[in-house]
């Protein structure tokens, strides 16, 4: 896992999806500008939260491959989403303890 800097975040993502780098640099102004505009580190964090677990979750494709399946029988909406909610948080939540956040 990369630090949770934006150059090493932005490194890490170069590496494992460089499609995404347009998204990550604008929500990094979006956070920058957001961070100044209301004088918090809020914003910051934010970013650095979603692009970690990002990069914890892409680093194992089959993890993000499963992800992508869960979310695409949420947005499809034909089943219960009830177990494909629980295994979403269940994938978020060990990319977060994977990114130390």
């Amino acid at each position: 896992m990369p630090e949770l800097t934006p150059d090493a975040l932005r490194a890490a993502i170069a590496r494992i999806a460089p499609s995404r780098i347009p998204a990550l640099t604008q929500h990094l102004f979006e956070a920058t500008t957001n961070a100044q505009r209301t004088q918090s580190l809020a914003p910051l964090r934010a970013f650095a939260h979603s692009w970690a677990v990002f990069v914890a979750t892409e680093r194992h494709p089959e993890r993000a491959a499963r992800l992508r399946e869960l979310e695409r029988i949420v947005d499809v909406g034909k089943q219960d989403p009830g177990e494909a909610i629980a295994e979403i948080r269940a994938i978020r939540e060990a990319a977060e303890a994977e990114a130390g956040l």
